[in-house]
């Protein structure tokens, strides 16, 4: 069983969807001091994940970035910004990760999880996507019916979020900050224990304070940040290792899919 830990990089640009214009500045502040506090989490727990982040985050964090690749976590593509997005920023963003990290860039994650053709994604180079979030939120997702665990298109993964296997509950970030503790457990348990792995995505802006009110935001998105949540994303990673999950990046996941599938066509000697 794993846990699959994700983080979306990126410029603090959620209260400009509230009616609140921060600068760039502003933005990045929360957003890299939040990272700065996962990456000691992660540490401390002795845990890896995957980091999809902008390439404005990426320029403007460079020591963050180090940190991320020191400490042994995947660096994918959140795109160029994260509030604007063409085609040409696949292979672009791509590109420049990689010579800003000096490590290959194998995955994509579409900023707030819309739809993008997994063709353009594959052309660009990459080898996975995951930028599914396979449920129904209204005037965000309408993915009820989409696949809810890992699935090929051609030759790129699709790597969607979690959710539920029986109501498609989803277990991102929102759901950790709104639902009690023991209920999340609960629920992100009985999805691995049925799937044999989770993907669960969180952003840094969430591990800071967002009550102020530059920032807008509403009482669902701010309730439990900050410390509090860094406490509850501990507690998830508590839960997950007395379950004897493996903690593991989204590119590792794929290496031991293939590895299993391997196993499956190779005659036994």
């Amino acid at each position: 069983m794993r846990l699959l830990l994700s983080f979306d990089i990126e410029e603090f640009d959620t209260p400009n969807e509230y009616g609140k214009s921060l600068s760039l500045e502003e933005q990045l502040i929360p957003s890299i001091e939040g990272t700065k506090r996962i990456l000691s989490l992660l540490k401390e727990k002795q845990v890896k994940a995957t980091f999809f982040c902008t390439v404005t985050f990426a320029q403007h964090a460079p020591d963050v970035i180090d940190q991320i690749v020191n400490d042994g976590h995947e660096v994918a593509s959140h795109g160029i910004s994260h509030s604007s997005f063409k085609i040409a920023d696949l292979a672009a963003s791509k590109a420049a990760l990689e010579t800003i990290t000096n490590k290959p860039v194998y995955g994509f994650r579409m900023a707030r999880m819309m739809e993008v053709d997994p063709q353009e994604i594959a052309i660009a180079g990459y080898r996975y996507d995951s930028s599914l979030n396979p449920t129904f939120l209204p005037g965000r997702y309408n993915n009820y019916h989409e696949p809810r665990t890992i699935f090929r298109i051609g030759d790129l993964w699709q790597l969607p979020a979690s959710v539920t296997p029986r109501w498609r509950i989803p277990l991102f970030w929102l759901a950790l900050h709104n639902l009690p503790v023991p209920v999340y457990l609960y629920l992100l348990m009985k999805t691995i224990h049925h799937d044999k792995y989770a993907i669960i995505y969180f952003h840094p802006w969430e591990f800071v304070d967002l009550h102020d009110k530059q920032f807008g935001l509403p009482f669902y998105i701010r309730r439990h940040s900050g410390e509090s949540f860094i406490v509850r994303l501990a507690a998830v990673i508590d839960k997950a290792k007395k379950q004897k999950c493996t903690f593991s990046t989204l590119s590792e996941y794929i290496d031991l899919k293939l590895s299993q599938e391997l196993e499956k066509v190779l005659p036994r000697i």
